[in-house]
């Protein structure tokens, strides 16, 4: 198009940067990534920046010559080591990492990785996680900064405003339980039937003994009951639940939930079933208080960001778990991106040791879900996971 008005102006100083990447021309590079911000410039059309550039020319489909990976790896870690924004995003929604793992370049998609965890457990010391595209299930269409964007038309234009997704949001908003899926009102999913299988091998996990029954149990989040119905089963000695959400606790005291007074009075002798009413930040410093401890302990929560994780464990688990005791959490950070998803897998890793706990992973196949807006997803706002596989946590205390 001829028109000047449809014309993106040219930037000399990030073409010739991205072009230097591409290249993998560290000498001609380095004298620019002297310039605080130049190791994130973008292209104002492709939204390429010198690490997607460097990445990108990698592709072998698309260059005569082989490519000397030694000399892409180096420009790589200058770019990050100036500065470079590992989870940026491109035109075609793709991170560095993303485009890496997508060309089977599995040294520079670990080099992004594990700049994402650095950039991660710096703001984690800083006491701010950056929101990644993904929390477990908590998120809706996100943006960068983690805000859920909402169209709102007025005065013949549609303005995008940012609102927040929070656990105080959800705790006010009205729940849809529909069959095989519990959606707030903005049609976030908060829990769904798929899950039922992971659900399953975290209780087989968690309660992995020849003994199953007669266990003490606590469980952080109700949702749709689906392991607690399995925990449920096993016939604990104890089983405690803490559930926050109005609509959730109204649902568990009608009758035929399996879960009212006549669940609590079945209690074994000294043992006790209850379902604590409140956010788990409020109950639980009674529980530590009062001595109890559990065998197992998992964690499934909504609206709330990794810091909340990370509070639980730290804070809180120490205290409730017995000795030999399990402790395992819906692992869904950053599901909808795979980058994040091991990004956020050795975050959780590092902190659980300095926890001291130990971690140990098992791969459980997701199988086929539907894409956006099909199958599973039908009536959901968007996916909240997207990969094969899902990593399920069990943890214990080091040593």
């Amino acid at each position: 198009m001829d028109d000047p008005a449809f014309t993106p102006e040219i930037d000399e100083n990030t073409q010739t940067i991205l072009l230097h990447a591409s290249n993998h021309n560290l000498a001609a590079l380095k004298p620019f990534l002297r310039i605080p911000g130049n190791a994130s410039v973008q292209d104002p059309e492709t939204g390429f920046t010198p690490l997607h550039a460097a990445i990108a020319a990698c592709d072998e489909e698309d260059v005569e010559e082989e490519v000397d990976m030694n000399k892409a790896i180096e420009v790589v870690k200058e770019l990050f080591l100036s500065g470079a924004i590992w989870n940026d995003l491109d035109a075609n929604d793709e991170t560095p990492g993303c485009l890496a793992w997508r060309l089977g370049r599995r040294e520079l998609y670990n080099l992004c990785v594990d700049a994402g965890v650095r950039a991660e457990m710096l703001l984690g010391l800083m006491g701010k996680y950056e929101e990644l595209d993904s929390d477990s299930e908590s998120d809706e269409v996100v943006a960068e900064n983690g805000a859920a964007e909402v169209l709102v038309a007025g005065g013949g234009e549609v303005e995008v405003l940012k609102k927040d997704v929070n656990s105080e949001d959800y705790l006010a908003s009205e729940l849809k339980f529909e069959d095989g899926k519990l959606l707030d009102e903005d049609k976030n999913g908060v829990m769904m039937a798929w899950e039922t299988d992971i659900m399953r091998r975290s209780v087989d996990a968690l309660l992995s003994s020849e003994e199953t029954s007669g266990k003490r149990i606590l469980n952080i989040g109700f949702g749709m009951g689906i392991i607690d119905g399995m925990f449920k089963d096993t016939k604990p000695f104890s089983h405690h639940i803490v559930e926050a959400h109005p609509a959730v606790l109204k649902k568990l005291k009608e009758e035929g939930s399996g879960f009212g007074a006549k669940w609590e009075e079945s209690a074994p002798e000294g043992g006790k079933y209850v379902v604590h009413e409140g956010r788990w930040q409020d109950v639980l410093p009674s529980l530590l208080e009062s001595g109890e401890t559990f065998d197992a302990i998992y964690f499934d929560t909504f609206g709330e960001d990794y810091s909340a994780l990370k509070e639980f464990f730290s804070e809180f688990v120490p205290g409730l778990l017995e000795e030999g005791g399990k402790f395992g959490f819906f692992n869904g950070l950053g599901a909808d991106r795979r980058v994040c998803y091991d990004v956020y897998t050795k975050v959780v890793e590092c902190d659980l040791s300095e926890a001291g706990l130990d971690i140990e992973w098992t791969d459980v196949p997701v199988g086929k879900l539907g894409e956006e807006g099909e199958g599973e997803w039908e009536g959901v706002r968007r996916r909240y996971w997207v990969l094969d596989n899902y990593r399920l946590p069990v943890c214990t205390f080091l040593g």
